[in-house]
């Protein structure tokens, strides 16, 4: 019996709370998995309190895992860059401090490459009036977040935040990025 080898890849975004990415790009057709975490920071296993403080230097990030068969890494920045406010620097709405920052970790050189054109074709396009601030760093050790923190969104859809932040989330993607979304 032939098993077929699937290549899965793996991109790390941050923009602003974890509970939001991870919703969103759960929603898209060829991501395989999802998972909210810390990166970019400089203590070794932290945790949300310690993060949320802003003293670790880590951003809140989501991994996701990829079939390139079904989505293109531009894909997921297209939608990436259009969830959040890229111009803004440690902020997303009233979420501030530098876990909340802007960021992409790039897992090569050709996401490296990826991301930057994009930025720049953000910017030349005048999109969002003032210049993108969004970070593109080499990948960084990510550190899961805990548990409760898993599929927040889909074990909480009542929540306050998830109804007045992640759902107009999903709602955009959905209507922007219909093709996109897994049915």
């Amino acid at each position: 019996m032939a098993y077929e080898t699937v290549q899965i890849d793996t991109a790390i975004f941050g923009g602003g709370c974890f509970w939001c990415l991870e919703a969103v790009f759960q929603q898209l057709r060829g991501v395989r998995a999802v998972m909210p975490g810390y990166a970019g920071g400089r203590q070794s296993s932290p945790d949300y309190a310690a993060v949320s403080r802003g003293g670790t230097g880590h951003a809140e990030v989501v991994r996701i895992d990829f079939d390139p068969r079904e989505i293109g890494y531009g894909d997921l920045l297209e939608v990436f860059f259009a969830i959040h406010d890229p111009t803004t620097r440690d902020r997303q709405g009233n979420d501030i401090g530098s876990q909340y920052r802007s960021v992409i970790f790039a897992v090569s050189d050709d996401q490296e490459t990826w991301a930057q054109r994009v930025i720049g074709d953000i910017d030349a396009s005048g999109l969002h009036g003032d210049p993108v601030v969004t970070e593109v760093l080499p990948v960084s050790r990510f550190w899961p977040a805990e548990e409760k923190h898993r599929d927040y969104y889909l074990n909480n859809p009542a929540e306050p935040y998830c109804r007045l932040v992640v759902s107009p989330k999903l709602a955009l993607v959905a209507q922007r990025f219909g093709e996109l979304v897994s049915v």
